[in-house]
């Protein structure tokens, strides 16, 4: 994805999920532990901050302040740390910035954070049980991409991960994109939207979801994608 379309997006998607700050801050998240919807906004209040001290300091920062209980609080709070964040990103993406993977430069956090509030906001829709919105395809697909760019290796670089064995070919069918990960010849294949299969390798999905159709030895493609692949 263009990296001019991460900050347009952000606020497209900022927008979706503040809306669901309207709603029953009670709802429990279904793919969140025991988070409940006021659990997931103080999360993503708490990612905006650190991407604003990456980008601002350099540093990853420690502890922020929790997000207020009181739910009247909540909103001024959020909005006041989206705010912080849209100022301190709108900048050139190649300036420097601490991050947790390469590059190490502010377009790391405009794309980070463009993605993580794009799966939160679908966290937030269904939990408030609705029908999430759709994913643009191209935003999804990027964020495919940075499952195996940024998310797969940093699990194997801390130890959480071990090295694949086998390959798994993972295509968008709405995009065209596709993604080989492992070594050698692909065991099996997946194809389904990108958002689906964004869905998927994020565990909002089950690898036997209905829109999504395998090839090959689904089994070892299901190993390869249990890695853990992500935090």
């Amino acid at each position: 994805m263009e990296t001019a379309g991460y900050l347009p997006a952000l606020r497209r998607e900022t927008d979706a999920f503040r809306g669901c700050l309207l709603g029953d801050l009670t709802a429990p998240v279904a793919h969140c532990g025991s988070w409940t919807l006021h659990d997931l906004a103080g999360h993503l209040g708490a990612g905006n901050q650190r991407a604003v001290t990456a980008v601002t300091a350099r540093h990853p920062g420690n502890r922020f302040p929790a997000a207020p209980r009181e739910p009247a609080a909540l909103l001024p709070w959020f909005d006041r740390h989206a705010a912080a964040l849209f100022e301190a990103l709108d900048t050139d993406p190649a300036a420097p910035a601490w991050t947790f993977h390469p590059p190490h430069t502010v377009g790391f956090w405009q794309r980070r954070r463009c993605l993580e509030t794009l799966v939160h906001r679908w966290d937030a829709q269904h939990a408030l049980g609705g029908v999430p919105g759709a994913f643009d395809p191209e935003l999804a697909a990027d964020g495919i991409a940075e499952v195996f760019d940024t998310f797969a290796p940093r699990q194997i670089a801390v130890g959480r991960a071990a090295v694949p064995r086998r390959a798994v070919l993972v295509e968008a069918t709405d995009t065209g994109s596709s993604w080989t990960y492992g070594p050698g010849a692909p065991a099996a294949a997946v194809t389904g939207t990108a958002g689906e299969l964004l869905l998927m390798l994020w565990g909002r999905l089950p690898a036997g979801h209905q829109g999504l159709a395998w090839k090959g030895d689904r089994d070892a493609g299901c190993a390869v994608l249990r890695g853990p692949l992500v935090a």
